[in-house]
């Protein structure tokens, strides 16, 4: 009797491995000739696409300049698809097609959104994609207002759609050598394209609880810790960078009072996963940058198109040690017990980032010349799968733009997901004695 062997492979084994498939097809269709205006190499195209579908934003050359319009439609799509997520779109052909939806498909579908049941996941497909065409096309309505008179209509709506699905999926792709720039002082791009990552980077979850609750009160404690700790976290760095950098003559010097305050603003919500910049990065303060490396390491909130340890995680570490030094027994938010378990999940993902980070720091500064700074920015922003630079991506070593390839990968799908990716994680059956250890 034949015995047939099969590959059995977890959510998270087949999560990545679908996520390597689809970057390894973008890398070929970006290869073609019909993508490019110039000749790129294998290691560049694989670069592109995997900062695309990771919806990072980091880029070794312009985009607008090396790239035809099929190589940007080609970006274009791998962004929408590794925003909204490769299994989102499997369940929506499914639904197309009238296949019944599987709990296979379940369980990749609450992976891929980093759900803690697989109750509603099919309706969280559904609203995710309603949802977000609906924004991106409003958002390109009211960008074309602003693009169309400087630049006629088909160029014109072309980019008002580009950068709002950019914009909308924190991917931070953008189509002009000095990205947004141009346009500092300018408030219809200021608004419409932070608002676009900013609802894009607080979780469908959260804009879902919205949607079926209609009440504050009645709203999830995962909501309003996303809503607070977004806005008090942006409000604080708007202060933090309108103080640091409001005299600095490459920067902010020269700007208006209102441009001041625009640049501000912008350059504290655009960290958190976003990519995009109205300033010339690499010309601000130390403090400034330090600032915007740890939004970028926080970054946006689960089940969003951003990237990052996610806010929530960030929460309630700080909780759990205020609630530590107050000699608390449990952890308690809202009138809300917090599982130790989830306390335990969120100091997994914040130590295996870390180490992430650190080696990727390691690599780095070997292989680049460049300041420690600026690899400490570079790594941080591609694992935050944000996109920002203070220049070194255009001059990476070939070693470089691998670590940093690498980097945005296990960004992207998060670092427990690439653990438990390389096994099976069981229950322990066996219940062992206790024992202090001595630490602090």
């Amino acid at each position: 009797m034949k015995n047939n062997k099969y590959i059995k492979l977890n959510p998270s084994q087949l999560l990545v491995l679908v996520f390597g498939v689809f970057i390894i097809l973008g890398t070929i269709l970006l290869k073609l000739p019909i993508s490019t205006h110039t000749s790129i190499t294998w290691l560049d195209a694989l670069f592109t696409s995997t900062s695309a579908m990771t919806v990072t934003g980091l880029v070794v050359f312009d985009t607008g300049t090396v790239y035809t319009t099929f190589g940007e439609v080609v970006i274009l799509c791998l962004i929408q698809t590794g925003g909204l997520g490769i299994m989102s779109f499997a369940v929506l052909i499914f639904i197309v097609l009238g296949r019944k939806i599987g709990m296979k498909e379940r369980l990749l579908v609450q992976q891929a959104l980093n759900q803690t049941s697989l109750g509603g996941v099919v309706n969280l497909v559904k609203y995710l994609f309603i949802f977000s065409f609906s924004i991106e096309l409003i958002a390109m309505m009211l960008l074309s207002f602003r693009w169309v008179p400087e630049y006629g209509w088909g160029k014109g709506l072309y980019y008002s759609l580009f950068h709002s699905v950019s914009a909308f999926n924190n991917a931070g792709f953008g189509l002009w050598p000095d990205n947004l720039i141009g346009y500092v002082g300018d408030p219809v791009v200021n608004i419409v394209i932070s608002l676009l990552f900013i609802i894009g980077g607080i979780g469908f979850t959260v804009l879902l609880d919205f949607k079926s609750k209609r009440s504050l009160k009645r709203l999830s404690l995962h909501t309003k810790l996303m809503v607070w700790g977004t806005l008090c976290i942006n409000v604080f760095a708007m202060l933090a960078i309108f103080l640091i950098e409001y005299g600095n003559p490459h920067t902010f010097g020269l700007l208006s009072f209102g441009e001041k305050i625009w640049a501000s603003y912008f350059q504290a919500v655009a960290p958190r996963t976003a990519g995009f910049n109205t300033v010339d990065l690499a010309a601000l303060k130390e403090p400034t940058i330090l600032l915007i490396i740890i939004l970028m390491f926080i970054g946006a909130g689960s089940a969003s198109t951003g990237g990052g340890i996610k806010l929530t995680t960030f929460i309630l570490i700080i909780f759990s040690v205020l609630s530590f030094i107050r000699g608390r027994e449990d952890l308690v938010i809202g009138r809300r017990t917090i599982k130790e378990r989830l306390i335990v999940k969120s100091l997994a993902i914040t130590v295996v980032s870390l180490l992430f980070v650190v080696v990727g720091i390691f690599i780095l500064s070997i292989t680049e010349k460049a300041p420690l700074l600026y690899i400490f920015f570079e790594v941080v922003s591609a694992f935050g799968t944000v996109g920002l630079t203070l220049g070194l991506t255009y001059s990476l070593t070939p070693i470089g733009k691998l670590v940093i390839i690498v980097i945005m990968f296990l960004g992207k799908l998060g670092p427990l997901t690439m653990v438990y990716s390389l096994g099976n994680p069981k229950k322990e059956k066996i219940k062992y004695p206790s024992e202090d250890v001595l630490t602090g």
